[in-house]
C-alpha cells in the first residue's frame, strides 16, 4: 500500500464558517439543525438573525468540522433545503472576519482579584457587574481569543461562561 498525498490531504478534519442565507419563517433552523443531525455532524456555533426585514431573510452562521468530503455533502444538502437561498463556506471564500461575545464570570479576593483585572484590561474585556466577591467581563472578539481569556480565568477563579456563537462575514465588498 503506497502513501497518496491526496487521500490524506481528504482526510484531514478542518474547521469550517459558512454562511446560509434562508427564508425567515417557521421551522427553517429545525430544518437546517436536523440535516446536522440526522448526518452525524456536529455543529461547533450556530448563530441566527434576521437580515432583510423586507425580503423576509435570515442569515444562519454554522461553525462545523468536517474532512473536505463531509464539509461537500453539509454545503450540498444545505443548498437543496426550499428555504435555502444560498450557501457560502466564508473558510474556503475568503479568510472570514469571525467575532463572538462572551460574558465571563470570575470569582477572588486579593491578588487573584487584582490578576484578573490586570488581564482583562490587557484583553479589552469589560467588567459589566461586579460584587466583593466576583466579576463579570464582557469580551468581543475572535473565538481563539476569547477561549485564551477563558483559559486564563481558570487559575483566577472562573466561575461560568455564556457565549453568543461565532458571527462572521467576508472580507471585500461582495455581499452574501
Amino acid at each position: 500500500m503506497s502513501y497518496d498525498p491526496v487521500i490524506a490531504q481528504a482526510e484531514i478534519i478542518r474547521t469550517h464558517t459558512m454562511a446560509v442565507l434562508v427564508d425567515n419563517e417557521a421551522g427553517v433552523l429545525a430544518r437546517v439543525i436536523g440535516l446536522f443531525s440526522g448526518r452525524g455532524y456536529n455543529i461547533e456555533s450556530l448563530t441566527v438573525a434576521e437580515v432583510d426585514a423586507q425580503e423576509h431573510t435570515s442569515r444562519i452562521t454554522i461553525v462545523t468540522s468536517g474532512t473536505a468530503q463531509v464539509i461537500e455533502q453539509i454545503k450540498a444538502q444545505l443548498d437543496r433545503l426550499v428555504p435555502v437561498h444560498r450557501v457560502v463556506d466564508l473558510t474556503v471564500e475568503t479568510e472570514p472576519l469571525e467575532r463572538e461575545l462572551a460574558l465571563i464570570k470570575v470569582k477572588g479576593a486579593g491578588d487573584k482579584r487584582m490578576e484578573a483585572l490586570r488581564i482583562a484590561d490587557s484583553f479589552r474585556a469589560r467588567v459589566v457587574d461586579t460584587t466583593l466577591n466576583s466579576f463579570v467581563f464582557e469580551l468581543t472578539g475572535s473565538p481563539s481569543k476569547i477561549n485564551a481569556y477563558i483559559e486564563l480565568m481558570r487559575p483566577l477563579g472562573l466561575i461560568d461562561v455564556s457565549r453568543t456563537g461565532v458571527a462572521a462575514i467576508s472580507r471585500g465588498p461582495e455581499a452574501l
